[in-house]
């Protein structure tokens, strides 16, 4: 699978982009979209674009926010500073997405990231954090009162990233995504290090955990298996990674799950008979288990690597 397409939609508020010819009605009833066209852009490009879109949104700028193409991605980070440094011009500023590019843009696994600590500090409101890519990647722990969903989206996640994100203290939080990845991508994290929340004493109203994309997946699925967090979830992810029977049986075999709502376990390497008792044992849980997968002569595979 490679991410080929851009979304149309973020924090359930239809996207526009801020060249678009039609004005919204509201432009708080929108997300916008703000990129460079040239993927070599310079950076004043995007401060152009930039101040373009605030012109558009009106006093205190967009709710939402979809950052894309800021110019040479792969190699120079995300321009944390631009919206920093403008964060009294962003106070309605409730949901970002930090890097949606497409594979054609920026491979997932080229994209530079930075140091978002100073991203959640400036913008305490911030409910919604999205981001694409892990190079460059760093978060210090921290507290947030705002922050409802973190969803971090990588070919390979650092075991400093994903202990950053168990150490912070966000007690709103209900949705948690992490792309764990593969190592050749710099995806070094283990079970272990997701302790703090697997133990559930990180993120008291967490009720949406999604460990996806994972080469350690059988691993993650023994470690849930025995997790008490997942006695508060109502939605559990376990997809795109390279789950097998070994790791489906330690789902069977471990606390009950037909408390949840959903379980996510898409693109696997499940045999049809793991699968099928999967679906049959967990009762009125909606288990997908679609996207089967043949184990190559190479090994089994993430749905997004590079």
């Amino acid at each position: 699978m490679t991410i080929s397409s851009k979304l149309s939609e973020f924090a359930g508020l239809p996207i526009v982009a801020w060249d678009d010819d039609h004005d919204p009605a509201d432009p708080t009833a929108v997300a916008w979209r703000l990129e460079v066209e040239e993927f070599d852009a310079e950076p004043e490009e995007l401060e152009q674009a930039f101040e373009a879109l605030l012109k558009r949104t009106g006093e205190g700028g967009p709710v939402a926010l979809v950052v894309g193409e800021w110019g040479s991605a792969y190699e120079l980070p995300f321009p944390v500073d631009l919206l920093v440094r403008n964060a009294s011009r962003l106070t309605r500023l409730r949901a970002l997405f930090a890097g949606e590019l497409t594979y054609e843009q920026c491979e997932i696994s080229w994209i530079n990231q930075a140091d978002l600590t100073p991203l959640l500090e400036a913008f305490p409101a911030l409910e919604r954090l999205w981001v694409r890519g892990a190079q460059g990647l760093a978060l210090t722990p921290k507290r947030h009162e705002g922050l409802r969903e973190l969803v971090i989206q990588s070919g390979g996640l650092s075991a400093e990233v994903v202990r950053a994100v168990g150490a912070a203290e966000l007690p709103h939080l209900t949705h948690l995504e992490l792309w764990l990845g593969v190592d050749n991508y710099g995806g070094d994290a283990r079970a272990d290090d997701l302790a703090p929340i697997l133990a559930g004493r990180a993120f008291p109203a967490l009720t949406s955990l999604g460990l996806r994309n994972a080469e350690i997946a059988d691993e993650l699925a023994a470690a849930v298996a025995a997790a008490p967090v997942v006695a508060r979830l109502t939605d559990l992810d376990l997809s795109m990674g390279v789950l097998s029977d070994a790791g489906a049986e330690a789902l069977l075999a471990g606390q009950p799950l037909t408390h949840l709502n959903s379980l996510g376990l898409s693109h696997h390497f499940l045999s049809e008979e793991l699968a099928q008792r999967l679906v049959e044992e967990l009762p009125g849980v909606r288990v997908d288990v679609s996207d089967r997968q043949e184990e190559r002569e190479w090994g089994r595979y993430t749905a997004v690597a590079e």
